[in-house]
């Protein structure tokens, strides 16, 4: 499926359908060059959770973990990874496979340990369609 966005709101509200979908176990990854709308897309897609606190992405610990109204939201971040044996040391199997719902940034890093039937999210530009045009293509275990 591919949606074309034309402003940040627009990113942003297309995450919040998503989010608003999402049933427990679900594993979303979220690919794209720095400053695509990443970020926009999961505070919607946290926003369709009923997360109410603020989003940011957690570059730096890896992992974020937020109360929705009906489950648990695990935002990944794991853009600085350096091997894939610290997906281990954090308890990655636990958040994948447990009650919650998973939204993994930079998710093509860490292919390798993904459940077979995560939800690919490709956010990219085209300058020529405006600054703020998005295409984000959702494929069933593609798209990184």
């Amino acid at each position: 499926m591919i949606i074309e966005t034309f402003s940040a709101d627009e990113t942003y509200e297309y995450g919040r359908k998503i989010g608003s979908e999402a049933q427990p176990g679900d594993v979303y990854c979220l690919t794209g060059d720095l400053g695509v709308g990443k970020t926009v897309f999961t505070q919607g897609f946290a926003a369709g959770l009923g997360v109410e606190e603020a989003v940011s992405s957690p570059t730096f610990t890896i992992v974020q973990e937020y109360e929705g109204e009906k489950m648990p939201f695990y935002h990944f971040d794991v853009y600085r990874i350096g091997d894939v044996e610290e997906m281990d040391e954090i308890g990655f199997d636990d958040y994948v496979y447990g009650e919650g719902v998973c939204l993994i940034e930079w998710a093509n890093l860490i292919r390798e340990i993904l459940p077979e039937d995560f939800v690919g999210i490709l956010i990219e530009k085209d300058m020529d369609k405006g600054f703020d045009y998005r295409k984000i293509t959702l494929e069933k275990g593609g798209v990184l």
